[in-house]
């Protein structure tokens, strides 16, 4: 099959998984074309995603003028298929001026995508979360363009299903996949029952990096945490600083690196500051996945506090590494994480984060090397980028099939 995956930003830092799966889809011999709505980041360090940055189409680099020329020419074409389109984005839009004039710019973005990809002769598009990429893509599907279908991550999806028009979206996909089963019961949600085996659970893929990397035992006498976050609201750092500040206070000797960079920066910055725990915590900004590979190998557990996730990759990274984590037991997390293999602790508790985080820092290496183990092969078993990419195309091929012989 020759298909399109569509993301709002790709290559992105914190959207490797994407690019595994497109690998995965392109070892099964398929064409895969990568289309982005807006450019990449200037903070890519890892080789293999400035790679795909050079053979990924931005759609807002065409410019206003040429995304207006294609939806002239749409409409001079098909000015039935264009009304269908135009009326789809308004239907999604919702209430409000702002959202309107907001999907009218996905119809011209989704009018210059349809015609493209009319022009690669792709015949399915997948995008990756149900925010503007699922609209997109399915604007241009009414527009004449191929069949699309969708991954849901979270929580964004999950906190604005009604104004993201999730459910319309899942109606009109091919198919949709959650990251895990909690991701699904969210989707299934926002469908009725009888279409509910169109959503599907295929995960997300851990780099062969990570699986293939030899295992490193846990130094006896190291005490060093990482986390590996977008410095953003949900991911709970100011209680992971405050956690930090009652282990210091309790005489306890650890360090903490924080991988990541963000609009809370410097509030961060500053909290670290005011608790004068400068020496015990370290911003390290944005780092390559061999970087971060390296800074792991080196920790003894991984901690992440997050107040709301999807399932994130980089707990699969951490364990694929034998390395125990501390996180909260929220949306798609328990499915990966529990005593076996690390810590799982209510959100938003600064007294159970510090507990664990204290625990981690008195465990034996043997019951450390137990917690890495168990997470290790739990990682290969569940978040395999190879076997994942064939549930997508399995789904692909599925729908398909089903809309032949419907025909």
């Amino acid at each position: 099959m020759r298909l399109a995956y569509l993301c709002n930003v790709y290559p992105a830092v914190s959207h490797s998984f994407v690019r595994r799966e497109i690998e995965g889809v392109e070892r099964l011999g398929h064409a895969v074309h990568r289309f982005s709505i807006r450019p990449p980041g200037a903070n890519l360090r890892d080789e293999a995603d400035i790679r795909e940055a050079v053979q990924t189409e931005v759609i807002l680099e065409r410019g206003v003028g040429r995304l207006l020329l294609a939806a002239t020419g749409q409409c001079l074409r098909r000015p039935g298929r264009t009304f269908t389109g135009l009326a789809e984005a308004l239907r999604l839009s919702g209430p409000g001026f702002g959202q309107k004039v907001r999907h009218i710019a996905y119809f011209l973005e989704a009018a210059w995508l349809a015609r493209r990809l009319e022009q690669l002769g792709v015949g399915h598009v997948h995008a990756h979360f149900g925010t503007n990429p699922a609209a997109v893509a399915l604007i241009a599907s009414k527009l004449g363009g191929p069949a699309f279908s969708f991954t849901a991550h979270g929580p964004d999806e999950f906190d604005a299903p009604i104004g993201l028009s999730l459910g319309r979206k899942i109606e009109a996909a091919a198919f949709v996949a959650g990251v895990s089963s909690y991701g699904r019961s969210q989707l299934m949600r926002w469908l009725s029952p009888a279409h509910w085996d169109r959503i599907r659970i295929i995960r997300c893929g851990v780099d062969p990096d990570y699986l293939n990397a030899e295992p490193r035992p846990v130094a006896a006498n190291c005490a060093a945490f990482v986390c590996v976050a977008r410095l953003a609201p949900q991911k709970g750092l100011p209680l992971l600083i405050a956690a930090c500040d009652r282990l210091r206070a309790a005489g306890k000797r650890f360090s903490l690196t924080i991988i990541g960079d963000g609009d809370l920066r410097d509030e961060i910055e500053r909290e670290i500051r005011e608790r004068d725990l400068d020496e015990c915590i370290t911003l390290a900004g944005v780092r390559s996945s061999a970087e971060i590979r390296e800074e792991l190998l080196r920790s003894r557990a991984f901690v992440l506090p997050s107040f709301a996730e999807g399932l994130p990759v980089v707990l699969m990274e951490a364990l694929a590494l034998s390395r125990a984590v501390i996180t909260t037991m929220i949306a798609g997390i328990p499915e990966l994480v529990d005593d076996e293999c690390g810590w799982l602790i209510p959100a938003g508790s600064e007294e159970a984060l510090a507990g664990a985080m204290e625990e981690a820092l008195n465990a034996s290496p043997e019951t450390l090397a137990g917690m890495g183990q168990a997470g290790r092969e739990r990682v290969r078993r569940m978040h395999d980028s190879g076997r994942n990419a064939a549930l997508v195309i399995e789904a692909i091929e599925n729908r398909r099939s089903a809309a032949t012989c419907i025909r």
